[in-house]
Formats: structure tokens, sequence, C-alpha cells
């Protein structure tokens, strides 16, 4: 095994980094190029056990269902590299996703859902309307408007005793509608005075300790593409 690949799979399954056995549905491997996509990027290693250890692929099949994948399950088509690695006689797949300019990338499920997903540690999750916001966001030309004010303020405080908070505690303590916090917390998010927690179970929101606060006036940022 070359230097370059036994340093990979050194790493195990990470935020960049995943393991496949196999790929026999295309509907499954599109989940995580979606997720590489909308988040940083990363490799997929097809023909790796989840432990490490080299299986090797069984034949091209394996390239044309990541091809089928970008094609009739991903959208918008998400591009991407192959590198063949051979090792004891077992051939493995490197994909290599970058970060997408074309955010956000859905991947179509069993049922015919398309589905946002992005990259967790070593998970792949659905993002929620916080995060889709984020990225619709960073798109705009004219920049981000804050404005602290009551409902920014009432954050900041309850932020500060109790270290973090749901969106729905969020609108509960400020008493605004779902859009109006989604919307809050995407600003923040942007402007790096916010983190988002995500697990399976659910995201929940907490300060930037590294940054410190924004003081409680208007601030303006202009994100271009």
């Amino acid at each position: 095994m070359d230097n370059y690949l036994k340093k990979l799979i050194a790493e195990g399954e990470n935020q960049h980094l995943d393991f496949k056995y196999c790929v026999s549905d295309s509907r499954k491997i599109a989940r995580t190029l979606s997720a590489f996509a909308n988040s940083n990027g990363g490799r997929i290693l097809i023909g790796v056990r989840d432990n490490g250890s080299i299986a090797g692929i069984k034949s091209d099949e394996e390239y044309y269902m990541v091809e089928t994948a970008v094609h009739l399950f991903c959208r918008p088509e998400i591009p991407f590299t192959v590198k063949q690695h051979t090792t004891g006689g077992k051939t493995i797949l490197e994909v290599e996703v970058n970060k997408g300019d074309k955010r956000p990338y859905q991947a179509k499920d069993e049922n015919g859902k398309w589905l946002t997903y992005f990259r967790n540690h070593d998970q792949n999750l659905v993002a929620n309307r916080v995060l889709l916001q984020v990225w619709r966001k960073e798109k705009k030309r004219s920049g981000v408007m804050v404005k602290f004010g009551k409902a920014e303020n009432s954050l900041m405080d309850y932020l500060e005793k109790n270290g973090s908070i749901t969106l729905s505690g969020f609108r509960k303590i400020a008493g605004i509608p779902a859009y109006k916090a989604e919307s809050i917390l995407a600003n923040l998010i942007i402007f790096k005075v916010l983190i988002m927690n995500s697990s399976e179970k659910g995201f929940s929101y907490e300060l930037n300790q590294d940054i410190g606060l924004l003081p409680p006036v208007a601030a303006r940022s202009h994100l271009t593409k």
C-alpha cells in the first residue's frame, strides 16, 4: 500500500473522509456526495471497510454507480474526480468532491423525495431551515444586515446564562414566528457570533467564544459569490 493511501485510511472516517465497502445503491452514495458538496468537500474511498481494512472493488460497476448517483440522484449535478489505487492485488477507488458553488445540493431518496444533506463529523445529516437560510444569504451580492433589537438581545442574554438554545426555545423567549427566528439565527451564524451544533437528535445554537459578542448596533457584511 502506498504511503498516501495508508495515511489517508489511518485517519478513519471523519468530516472529509468516508469509507464504502461497496456501492450497491446509487441513491445512498448520492447522500454522501451532496453532503460533501454542501460542506467543505471530501473523499470517498470505495473498497474500504468501516474498520479501514481493504476489501477492494468487485468491478467497474462501482464507478458507474457513482456516475448514476451524480446524474440521476443529485441536483444540481456534482462535479467529482476519481483516482484508482491498487494494493495487494485489490483496487480502491478514491472519489473526490470539492465544496460546491451552487449550494444547496440535494439527493433523491428511495421515496422520490429530494433532501439536502451536510457533513457533520463522520455523518451525513439532513440540513434544517436555518442552515438553508445561511447558504441562501451567503449568495446575496448586497450582503447581510444585522440590527440588534429586542429579539437579538434576548437571545444574547439567554445564551450568556444558559449556554445553548434550540430554535423552538428562541421562538418562545423572543415571542417571534419561526421564519423570523430562523433568519436571525442564520445571520448570526454568518457573522460567526453563533455556532450551530448538530446531531441526529437535532440542532442547537451557542455563542462563539472565540470572537465574543457583536455590539448591539447595526453591522454590515458584504458577501460575494
